[in-house]
């Protein structure tokens, strides 16, 4: 698979100062890692980022969500409770491009690193941030984690049946969704600040994020007048059918092939007939506009079911594939981690890693000349302190010991 993987280089030479922590942050920053950027992520030397952790105390303990998050990374140790630690990470703001950080409302200006304070060490910096609230909002200095701000950011109200509760998704968009919105924002500034040489100040609040990622729901509102509808797997206000989940054979949990004719293609709907042996019915004029078709939804919906009741989610999608009309079988992590293609890709890839066992997760999913972006391992913690401070600052050997010795590097 090696002639399929490449190292980006779209953002080589920009140094960025990863302050972040658990998803939302390290997202982003791990976006700007995966195409080239030096990524060094600043810890904690005594715990290092929460997100390495699923269980207090036991840093690395379960490390296979911080592997998710910060790939291609490298890793740090700054005590930055330490007048010397804090002095280091200026000096590096000094040499950085971008500043990013999501701590709690108000932590990053209680260490003495709010913007005000970086823009005078470094002018041109990008210095970006990621809160659950926006700044002026009555919840400003509210936390947040993913559900908090899918619940306010409104994708729980349009989640689940229509005559059940607001659900949660089962992706974290809160936390990732926000922090791509971040880096692209990041790439659009590093692009003006080659004409302007100025810096800038990026802010985004996760809540606000989510209004972003619901705007089709929006669309709705906008059309009905009226808040937008759970539809469970339909689609609320629904126009065409058959639209939905399916069940398939052999009955298990996520046996099902979801199914979408178009109303902007009425052959798919003859097509569909051929595939699942009712030719009698083409032509049907129950059943001949789509409107005719939602009024008998559960006799359309029927007549599917009984056919793909018989193949499995595989077969029935190939079949109703081939035939040119769009049609998804349901697959769980299992099935997805088992799909060589995705290998044979570059879309998920092995990370042998120097301390934890080999584990295959997604990359970076855009191919660039057919090439996917090579994974590399999430930093031990404080892996690389040593080398970018002499990297960096050209720090030498002795200069490391002194600071060590001064607590700048631990606790």
């Amino acid at each position: 698979m090696s002639d399929k993987l490449a190292d980006f280089s779209f953002l080589k030479g920009i140094k960025v100062l990863d302050l972040t922590q658990f998803e939302a942050g390290p997202s982003c920053t791990e976006t700007l890692a995966w195409l080239g950027a030096d990524v060094v992520k600043i810890e904690n030397p005594k715990m290092g980022d929460p997100g390495r952790r699923l269980r207090p105390n036991k840093p690395d303990d379960d490390p296979y969500y911080f592997h998710m998050f910060n790939a291609n990374k490298k890793s740090a140790t700054i005590n930055l409770k330490s007048v010397e630690g804090l002095n280091l990470v200026k000096s590096m703001i000094k040499e950085a491009d971008v500043m990013m950080e999501n701590f709690a409302p108000g932590a990053i200006e209680r260490l003495g690193l709010g913007y005000e304070t970086v823009k005078k060490i470094n002018p041109s910096i990008i210095y970006a941030q990621v809160k659950g609230f926006g700044i002026g909002s009555p919840h400003e200095k509210n936390l947040a984690f993913d559900m908090i701000a899918q619940a306010c950011g409104g994708t729980f109200s349009v989640t689940g049946e229509s005559d059940g509760p607001p659900t949660r998704p089962g992706i974290t968009i809160g936390d990732t969704g926000t922090g791509m919105l971040m880096a692209i924002t990041i790439l659009g500034a590093l692009f003006k600040r080659r004409e302007t040489g100025e810096g800038h100040c990026l802010q985004v609040a996760m809540q606000d994020a989510m209004l972003h990622y619901m705007r089709v729901n929006f669309a709705t509102h906008g059309r009905t007048k009226k808040p937008a509808q759970r539809g469970g797997s339909k689609v609320p206000g629904i126009t065409n059918a058959p639209m939905g989940l399916y069940p398939c054979a052999p009955g298990g949990a996520n046996d099902y092939i979801y199914i979408m004719t178009s109303r902007a293609n009425p052959d798919h709907w003859d097509r569909l007939l051929k595939v699942v042996g009712r030719d009698d019915l083409v032509g049907d004029q129950r059943y001949i506009t789509p409107a005719d078709r939602v009024e008998r939804m559960e006799e359309v919906d029927d007549i599917i079911a009984n056919w793909t009741k018989t193949l499995t989610k595989s077969e029935a999608m190939k079949r109703i594939g081939e035939a040119g009309i769009p049609a998804g079988a349901v697959l769980d992590t299992g099935e997805l981690n088992e799909e060589k293609d995705f290998e044979n890709r570059g879309i998920m890839q092995l990370m042998d890693h120097p301390i934890h066992e080999p584990f295959k997760m997604p990359g970076w999913p855009v191919l660039v000349d057919g090439k996917a972006s090579t994974l590399k391992p999430s930093p031990i913690l404080g892996e690389h302190t040593n080398k970018i401070l002499q990297e960096w600052l050209g720090l030498s050997e002795e200069d490391v010991d002194e600071l060590q010795s001064k607590g700048a590097l631990n606790v």
